[in-house]
Formats: C-alpha cells, sequence, structure tokens
C-alpha cells in the first residue's frame, strides 16, 4: 500500500514562494512506476489539479492558473515529489494534495489511487 505524506505547507504573504513535499513510503515499485498529481481544494470549492507528472517524468502538466508560476518535480531517489510555487497569490490558498497513480498523469481526481492527507498553503498579508 502506497503512503503520501505531504509538508511544507505554511502562511507565506503575496508575492512568496513555497515547496511542497511529497514522501511516499510503503511500496515496492519504484516510485517513478506511478503517475503524480498536486489537486487542491479552497473551502466551498471542488477539487482542483494543479500539475501532474508522467511516471518517467518526461510529461507535466500545469493548470493554467498557475503556469510559470509553479513546478512539479520528482527526486525517486529520495521517494518524494515536489512542487515548488513562486509569485503566489491569494487565490492560490487552499488544502493541497498529491496523489499518485499507476502509470501515466492525469487530470481526473478519481482516477488516483492513493492521496496524502494534505497540506494547508494560505497566502495572505
Amino acid at each position: 500500500q502506497l503512503q503520501l505524506v505531504e509538508s511544507g505547507g505554511g502562511l507565506v504573504q503575496p508575492g512568496g514562494s513555497l515547496r511542497l513535499s511529497c514522501k511516499a513510503s510503503g511500496f515496492t515499485l519504484n516510485l517513478n512506476h506511478y503517475g503524480i498529481g498536486w489537486f487542491r481544494q479552497a473551502p466551498g470549492k471542488e477539487r482542483e489539479g494543479v500539475s501532474c507528472m508522467s511516471s518517467s517524468g518526461g510529461v507535466t502538466n500545469y493548470a493554467d492558473s498557475v503556469k510559470g508560476r509553479f513546478t512539479i518535480s520528482r527526486d525517486n531517489a529520495k521517494n518524494t515529489v515536489y512542487l515548488q510555487m513562486n509569485s503566489l497569490k491569494p487565490e492560490d490558498t487552499a488544502v493541497y494534495y498529491c496523489a499518485a497513480r499507476d502509470a501515466g498523469s492525469s487530470w481526473s481526481a478519481s482516477s488516483y489511487d492513493y492521496w496524502g492527507q494534505g497540506t494547508q498553503v494560505t497566502v495572505s498579508s
């Protein structure tokens, strides 16, 4: 059973940066077997996809709202996936989740098999 634990959230001023981490454990396959997605959910809103990456890491995608500001990456040796978030805006405030699925990436939250517990990101002055 793959387990995911997010960290790195917090309170940051508009224009600031945060790097979220998603540490994977409890699996027998290498992390590069799994496609990874970052999702977020703000109060009163549906969960939305932020970024996703194929199992090989060769394909990455970003929501239009974060393109040019966020970067997804993975370190398979550390079993960790990252989301670097720059130029943060108040509308980025949400609980951020990482998720994993077999093989390719996807924007569909329902296609992911494993989820972390989430980490709160608050952008406010």
